[in-house]
């Protein structure tokens, strides 16, 4: 198996967190740069959403984590990870956000949220092997 760089982590693991950001940013931007006002109004008003308000962004955050986690969708759940670590969500309040998508989507949601600890772990620098690793993810921009 090939290795990323120092880390000794496979490739594949290493690049999880950098690979995730770099597509989605391309496909954003890819997305946007089609003339159809309905998808760039959709957008805007997913990055107003998640605005500070009468919630804080850290309380958005966590909820659209929990509601990602019980519609199964790992491209959101990672980004919202992303945003959870980014808002100052610490590891014991990201796991108690995970416990409520559990029981509020059942069982199905396991596997999601295995692949959510994967990306946190990834985000934190942490592994199997305990190398460090991470990247920035882009501000709100959900789509």
């Amino acid at each position: 198996m090939s290795h990323g760089g120092d880390t000794g982590k496979p490739a594949e693991e290493s690049d999880a967190v950098a690979g995730f950001t770099a597509y989605r940013k391309r496909m954003n931007e890819r997305i946007l740069a089609e003339p159809n006002q309905v998808v760039r109004r959709f957008f805007a008003l997913d990055t107003q959403t998640y605005q500070a308000g009468a919630l804080d962004l850290k309380t958005k955050e966590l909820l659209g984590l929990v509601a990602s986690m019980v519609l199964r969708c790992d491209d959101c759940i990672s980004y919202h990870v992303a945003q959870c670590k980014d808002a100052g969500v610490n590891r014991e309040e990201m796991f108690e956000a995970f416990s409520v998508g559990l029981v509020v989507g059942g069982s199905i949601v396991i596997p999601h949220m295995r692949r959510a600890v994967a990306f946190l772990d990834e985000l934190e620098g942490q592994s199997s092997t305990g190398a460090s690793a991470g990247a920035a993810i882009q501000p709100h921009q959900h789509g």
